[in-house]
C-alpha cells in the first residue's frame, strides 16, 4: 500500500495522506511469495547436490582404486624378489659289492690239451677264492673262446708255435668287499701257479648299491646348506627368507675317493633352490 502525503499547510503541517490502493507488502501475499522463494532455493541446492553426488562417488572410488593398485604393485615387487642358491652335500661310504672278471688265456696245438689247461686254471681260481671265503655260488664261468690261428683270414700263413689259442672268464660277484679286496691285491699268487691273465682283462668294480637309503638324508643336508646361503643373501639385503619358489634336486654322483681306494666312494649332490625374499 502507498501512502501519499497532502500539501503542507499554513502551519507547516503535512496534509492528511491518501491511500492510493497499492498492494500491502506485509500481508499474506508477501508471506507466500517469500515461502516460494525459499522452496525454490532449497530445490536448487538439492539439485546441485544430486548433480555433484556421482562426482564425489567417482572421486572416492578413484582414491580407493589407486590405493589398491599401489598395494598390488608393492606386493608384486616384493613377490618378485627371489634368490637362487646351491646346496652341496657329500658323504663317504664303503662299497658293498665287488665284481671281478678274472680272464685268463692258454695256447696249445691240441684242442683237448687246451681245454684241459683252461679247466685246470678254473679249478685253481676257484680254490684260491675259496681260501678267502668266497663261495662257488658267487663265481660264474663264461663260455670259452678258442681261435684257430691257421684259419685266420689275415696272418694264417705265419708260422706260430701254437695253433690254438683259448681264453676263459670267471666273474666273481660278492658282497664280501674286504675278502675280495685281499684276493685282488694278492692275485699274483695265481700267476705263480701258471694262470696267465688276459692282456685286456677288465678291472674290478667296487659298487655302492644302497643309494636309496642314503638319499633322503643327503638331500636334506643339501637343502639345509642351500638355505644357509639364502639366509646370508637375505641378511645382506635386509630381507628374510620366505618359501621355496622352485627346486632342482640335481644329479647324485658316486665316484671313487681316489685311485688307491676304489672301495671307498664319495656320494655327492648339488641341489639348486630358489627362495622368495620377504
Amino acid at each position: 500500500m502507498v501512502l501519499v502525503r497532502g500539501p503542507v499547510g499554513p502551519t507547516g503541517d503535512l496534509g492528511q495522506g491518501h491511500d492510493l490502493g497499492g498492494p500491502d507488502e506485509t500481508g499474506p501475499e508477501a508471506d507466500l511469495q517469500g515461502q516460494a522463494t525459499g522452496l525454490d532455493l532449497a530445490r536448487r541446492r538439492l539439485c546441485a547436490g544430486l548433480a555433484l553426488a556421482p562426482l564425489v562417488v567417482l572421486a572416492a572410488a578413484a582414491v580407493v582404486a589407486s590405493t589398491q593398485i599401489a598395494d598390488g604393485l608393492r606386493q608384486f615387487r616384493l613377490s618378485d624378489r627371489n634368490v637362487t642358491v646351491k646346496g652341496l652335500a657329500e658323504r663317504e661310504v664303503a662299497a658293498n659289492l665287488v665284481i671281478w672278471p678274472v680272464n685268463f688265456v692258454e695256447a696249445d696245438n691240441s684242442l683237448d690239451k687246451l681245454y684241459d689247461r683252461l679247466e685246470s686254471h678254473t679249478v685253481a681260481v676257484r680254490t684260491y677264492l675259496k681260501r678267502l671265503e668266497v663261495s662257488d655260488a658267487e663265481v660264474s664261468v663264461g663260455l670259452p673262446r678258442v681261435q684257430d690261428m691257421q684259419a685266420e683270414a689275415y696272418g694264417g700263413n705265419i708260422d706260430r708255435p701254437f695253433r690254438y689259442r683259448g681264453e676263459l672268464t670267471l666273474t666273481v660277484r660278492s658282497a664280501q668287499v674286504a675278502a675280495m679286496k685281499g684276493a685282488i691285491q694278492n692275485a699274483g699268487e695265481l700267476v705263480r701257479n701258471g694262470v696267465v691273465f688276459g692282456a685286456y682283462n677288465e678291472p674290478p668294480q667296487f659298487i655302492f648299491t644302497e643309494l636309496n637309503a642314503l638319499k633322503p638324508g643327503l638331500l636334506a643336508e643339501a637343502t639345509a646348506n642351500a638355505r644357509l646361503a639364502a639366509e646370508q643373501f637375505a641378511a645382506d639385503s635386509g630381507s628374510e627368507v620366505g618359501v621355496i619358489r622352485d627346486a632342482n634336486q640335481g644329479v647324485i654322483s658316486i665316484s671313487d675317493r681316489d685311485a688307491a681306494t676304489p672301495d671307498i666312494k664319495v656320494v655327492r649332490v648339488v641341489s639348486t633352490i630358489q627362495y622368495q625374499l620377504q
